[in-house]
């Protein structure tokens, strides 16, 4: 049994890729840049807004002003208070939590708490919450792992991450701690993505939440 779960945020507790993936590739596509959805969720899936910002500036030489941010996220926000909704199983994985747990996410922090209250696990999740502003590095680095195993006074080896991005599980890896790989997300249907996960090889892989510690 872990000394510490650290739970990613979106598509692991809340059910948001899909409609932050839509959001964020209508943004792109205001801003001139036609990408589809597959190169979205392969090169920006699970990533911060400012490592977002580096790669479309790298790859594709387009700079996202304040303004296009700020819009976004209006209309992010707007979309997740109607349509967003807990992960099946998120509410009683975590009232059954047999041991301390908090987020980690690449997620602003009023993103986050927004998602955690809409999906109406504020409550089942009174937990300290961590996000890619505290560090200076973004998944896939380890930077915010680590930082939230030592606010919370663990060592990394005894820290289980649950994440479902690729960038999330090689962070994990990185920073030398357990990870379980989430498929059970809206956006881990697409074809190639549960290989693409596997091939990473997470210490398991579940589908429902409340799986979380059936093999433990």
């Amino acid at each position: 049994m872990p000394d510490l779960v650290i739970f990613d945020c979106d598509g692991v507790l809340v059910d948001s890729e899909p409609i932050a993936m839509r959001v964020l590739l209508e943004t792109l596509a205001g801003e001139g840049l036609r990408l589809d959805a597959e190169s979205g969720y392969d090169r920006l899936l699970g990533r911060s807004l400012g490592d977002i910002r580096e790669v479309l500036a790298a790859d594709f030489d387009l700079r996202l002003s304040d303004a296009a941010i700020a819009d976004m996220r209006r209309r992010l926000y707007d979309a997740f208070r109607a349509e967003l909704r807990a992960t099946p199983g998120a509410a009683e994985a975590l009232a059954a939590m047999p041991t301390r747990c908090c987020v980690a996410s690449s997620s602003q922090p009023e993103r986050i708490r927004l998602s955690l209250e809409v999906a109406g696990l504020t409550r089942a999740l009174a937990s300290p919450i961590f996000s890619a502003t505290d560090v200076r590095r973004g998944k896939p680095a380890p930077d915010l792992f680590l930082y939230a195993a030592g606010e919370m006074g663990v060592a990394p080896r005894d820290c289980l991450v649950v994440e479902d991005s690729p960038a999330g599980i090689l962070a994990a890896k990185g920073g030398g701690m357990r990870v379980i790989a989430f498929l059970g997300g809206g956006h881990a249907g697409r074809p190639g993505w549960r290989e693409r996960i596997l091939a990473l090889e997470p210490e398991r892989a579940i589908a429902d939440m409340r799986d979380l510690f059936s093999g433990d």
